[in-house]
């Protein structure tokens, strides 16, 4: 992305949410900002509107856990499909309880991402329209993408390593 077009995106966020931005960083020239969790649906949507930068696109949303913080991310990438732009927004939860809310008024692709990071991670999103899980059992007590889990149980007796190359 080049430098303008970076810039352009930089000053409109910081022209309307510079005390919501807590760090700005461009890792692989790919455009990241973490921001506070307040106003995400807000800035999600400032950012789909605004003329300078119209991402239109939900490309991915996704957790990522942070076990040395007890946090969970959620972050969100976004692509401006006219002029090859995207950019990444992460805000930070609180691995205790993670909540914030949906963007599917925005993005109705969201429904199953929000859902997916639902069921791997616990991040509840607040007036999701059927916020279950989609991939694991509905009676699952974990969530099983958290760092705090085990690959598996290292005390299984009935696992031949040899079988699997081992």
């Amino acid at each position: 992305m080049e430098g303008s077009t970076q810039d352009k995106i930089i000053t409109a966020l910081k022209d309307r949410y510079e005390d919501q931005i807590l760090h700005i960083d461009t890792p692989y020239d790919f455009l990241t900002v973490s921001l506070k969790k307040e106003k995400i649906v807000e800035i999600i949507q400032f950012l789909y509107n605004h003329p300078d930068t119209k991402f239109q696109y939900l490309t991915t949303l996704c957790g990522i856990h942070y076990p040395e913080l007890n946090q969970i991310a959620v972050m969100y990438q976004l692509h401006n499909l006219v002029a090859n732009q995207r950019i990444r927004l992460k805000i930070y939860l609180p691995a205790e309880n993670p909540v914030t809310p949906t963007i599917t008024p925005i993005f109705a692709g969201a429904n199953w991402l929000e859902r997916e990071t639902y069921d791997f991670f616990g991040v509840i999103f607040e007036g999701h329209p059927n916020l279950k899980r989609i991939l694991n059992v509905e009676d699952m007590i974990i969530f099983p993408l958290r760092k705090e889990f085990p690959l598996e149980d290292q005390r299984r007796e009935d696992k031949n390593d040899t079988m699997f190359g081992r």
